[in-house]
Parts: C-alpha cells; structure tokens; sequence
C-alpha cells in the first residue's frame, strides 16, 4: 500500500513586489507536488503569502528547501517551510463569516471578539478589511463553530463592545442573496412620512405618540393606523407635495441600491406608509417592486381613511414572499431589512434578517443588526468591500458626469 502523502506549507513574506506568485509557483512546479490551499495577503505593502501543497511518494525536501529560501533571498524575503503527515487535511474553510463594524473600531473590541470566537472551539483562518470610512468594518472567516452559538455569544457582547457583529454561513450562501427589500420609514428615509404628514394637519403630538407605541408593538398597527390616519383626516392633498419635497433619504440609500442593481440584484420596499411616498422612491431609486397603503382622497382633501387592504406586519412578509415570486428567487436568497415590530415577519422569513437602528426586540429576533446610521453598510454583510463600491463608481460616467459619488 502507498504510504501517506506528505503535506508541505511553503510562507514567503516582506515587501510586495510584482512577480513574487509567480516566480515561487516556477520553482515549485520543478517537483511533483499538488496544490491544496492558496492564501495571499497585502498589509500596507507587506506581503504574505502561503502554499499548502502535498507530494505523494519521497519528495526531495533538500532541494524544495534550498530552492525556495535562494528565491526568498534574491527577492528579500523570508521563507518558511513546515511539513506534515497524513491524508489530505479536512479543512472547514469559510465555515462562517464574521462580520464586524465599528466607529471606531478600537483593539479592545477586536481583542474581545477573536476571544469569544476562540471560546467557542473557532478558527481564524483569515481577516480581511471591507471598509475604512465612514466606518470601519472587518471581517473574520472563520471554521469549526457552531453558527448559532457564536451568533447568540457575540450579540450579547456587541452591545457592551459598542459595535455591530453580524455572523453568517459562508461560501455560496452569501454569495446567493439575490433580492433585498426594505422598510421605508426610518429604515430608507431618516423620517416617519406619517409624523410629517401630522405636522402639517396640527396633530404631531397624538400621532407621534401613536406611531412610537406601535413600534414598540404595544399596539395592533391596523388599529393604530386607523386612528392615526384619521387624524389626518381633511388634509389638503398639497401636503403630500411638500412632504415628498422635505423626505430625507437615508445616509447610504443610494450608494446602497446602486450597488446591489450593478450586482443584478432586485430591491425593493414595503410599508405600513403610504403609496403616495413608496411610488416616488421607486422611480427615485429604480426599485423593482413597492408595495404599501393608500391614502384615500376626496375632493383635494383626505379622508381620514385607507383606499385598499392594510398592508401590515402580516402584509409586509406576504409582500417579500410575492416579490421573490416575481423575481424567481427562493426566500433562501432573500434579505429584509426593518426596524420596527411590524417588519419582524417578513425579517423572519428572509433567508438574511437585518435590524437596522432597530428596537430591541426587533434586533433580538433579527440574524444581524446594524446600529450605523449608513445604510450601504448592508453591503458589507454581503461581502461586497467599500474599496469595490468606489472602483465601480469611478467608472461610472453618470456619476462623473454628476461630481462623484453621491449618497
């Protein structure tokens, strides 16, 4: 029987330089030897690179040796060769994402984290930088732990850290998430369209008071829609006007969606608001689907009642289910970002729930949740690295043409 294959690393490191790769992969490729494993990693211009390699047989390790350190020395570098025994390792490679954004990102937090993945019988196989401004997001891969054990241990530290941790399958799973939808209120738009409209009829105490108490889930959101929606009732229709004039979208919002449809993702948005709004953004933004309730209006005025069915916390998870219908994408592949009681089914439902600046109840029955007040840090937990949103904007000729990147 042929004895157990050897299993070679092979570590240069120092100053990067073109052709490194290639000139250690030369000398290789003079013995008889398979390529496992390949990592490369540049650090402010300090390359390491790692080969794990297996050789069948009596391989002249003399010769690999002294090769590989005649190379690293002309090229001054160090090399480092281990060797090892056995059958081809079983790695568990990008087992998990964790994924970690600060601002800022102090080493206490990163200390902290690494720990807790390292309590947990977890791996760090590798770290990665995907954003430095305007926050700073890193990003462990990670192997051997269990998902939702890691995932409940690193949320009750993310508080106390003062960051957000989100934790994910890796691989292809990501990599699948192929339709994102959103609430609107707080969550796309800084503001609640429906605490303007209020403004605007002289009832903002009572409906604000209202739409707070929903959020919190303390009341039924039909009922508490009915009574709000009411209070407007009477209102000239030229408050919708200058509502949509004053909507702040989300720091990020476009910067967000942008991305994801370069990405060939489909977006959309579904709200307990007002269709009056929901329409605006989509042409706003090119959002391919927007569902929400519709303002009934007479006369110029409104009624103080909804034209339609009520699209609430039932609603908004039968709205992502249609949409992804439409789409063709499983809810596997799905993301649903919310931050209110009324989103928590559809968060549910989506393959990625995501509580943005959410409330706690909201957040403790989300997968992740982002408490930065940049929506496009979606992306991140995604995998998708801020250096990758710049690359593609700058080759953008709309945006040139604009004066940049735009939020």
């Amino acid at each position: 029987m042929p004895g157990p294959q050897i299993t070679l690393l092979v570590t240069l490191t120092g100053r990067d330089r073109p052709g490194v790769t290639s000139r250690l992969f030369t000398v290789l490729s003079a013995h008889e030897l398979t390529v496992l494993d390949v990592e490369q990693v540049v650090i402010r211009g300090r390359l390491v690179l790692g080969v794990l390699l297996s050789a069948p047989g009596s391989p002249d390790l003399t010769a690999i040796h002294q090769q590989v350190t005649t190379l690293a020395e002309d090229m001054g570098m160090e090399a480092e060769i281990t060797m090892g025994s056995g059958d081809q390792p079983q790695r568990l490679r990008g087992t998990l994402h964790v994924t970690v954004l600060g601002r800022p990102l102090l080493p206490s937090a990163v200390a902290s984290i690494a720990g807790r993945i390292a309590a947990n019988g977890a791996n760090i196989e590798k770290i990665t930088r995907l954003a430095h401004r305007p926050v700073t997001c890193i990003e462990f891969q990670v192997s051997g732990a269990d998902p939702v054990q890691l995932r409940t241990a690193l949320a009750r530290d993310s508080a106390e850290l003062g960051v957000d941790v989100a934790v994910q399958r890796g691989g292809l799973h990501r990599r699948a998430m192929r339709l994102v939808v959103m609430d609107v209120d707080s969550t796309l738009l800084q503001d609640e369209i429906i605490d303007l409209l209020a403004e605007r009829a002289g009832c903002a105490d009572e409906v604000a008071a209202l739409t707070a108490a929903t959020m919190r889930g303390e009341i039924d959101f039909a009922e508490a829609l009915s009574q709000r929606v009411r209070l407007l009732s009477g209102l000239d229709v030229q408050a919708i006007d200058d509502v949509l004039k004053h909507l702040r979208l989300a720091p990020g919002a476009r910067t967000l969606i942008r991305t994801l449809k370069r990405l060939g993702y489909r977006c959309g948005v579904v709200s307990g608001g007002f269709t009056q709004f929901t329409s605006w953004l989509a042409t706003e933004l090119g959002l391919d689907f927007a569902e929400a309730n519709t303002l009934e209006i007479a006369d110029g005025k409104l009624t103080g009642r909804l034209a339609g069915p009520v699209v609430d916390r039932a609603g908004k998870e039968q709205a992502l289910r249609r949409f992804a219908a439409e789409a063709g994408v499983p809810l596997s592949q799905t993301v649903a970002v919310g931050d209110g009681a009324n989103d928590l089914d559809m968060i549910a439902a989506a393959g990625l729930g995501i509580a943005y600046n959410a409330k706690p109840a909201v957040r403790s029955a989300a997968d992740t949740s982002l408490s930065v007040p940049h929506l496009d840090a979606i992306l991140y937990l995604l995998g998708i690295s801020r250096d990758d949103v710049e690359a593609a904007d700058a080759e953008d000729p709309v945006l040139a043409e604009a004066g940049g990147n735009w939020a």
